[in-house]
């Protein structure tokens, strides 16, 4: 896995972790800014999913791999914390 070592990352947590330690010190506007982001992104992905193969399918795929342990989506995730709290970090010098 990636991210096996997650506690030496940050020295401190994992990247979930160190994210909302930095959500909750960092400049409200940066955060806002990264999260809205974060949701438009979301948004369009969904949109797009939802064009090709239809809402009831797209929620039936979320609802089928929410549940499944996958090392790939723990990855993803992962890193989705890590590139949130950079972008927030950079920004907030």
């Amino acid at each position: 896995m990636i991210f096996e070592d997650e506690e030496d990352i940050f020295t401190g947590g994992s990247p979930k972790a160190k994210f909302f330690d930095i959500v909750y010190n960092a400049n409200r506007n940066l955060v806002e800014l990264e999260l809205d982001k974060l949701v438009q992104r979301v948004c369009i992905l969904e949109m797009m999913l939802e064009e090709k193969i239809g809402e009831e399918a797209l929620e039936e795929e979320v609802r089928k791999r929410a549940y499944l342990p996958s090392e790939e989506l723990e990855n993803c995730i992962q890193s989705r914390y890590i590139e949130l709290t950079a972008n927030i970090l950079t920004q907030n010098e």
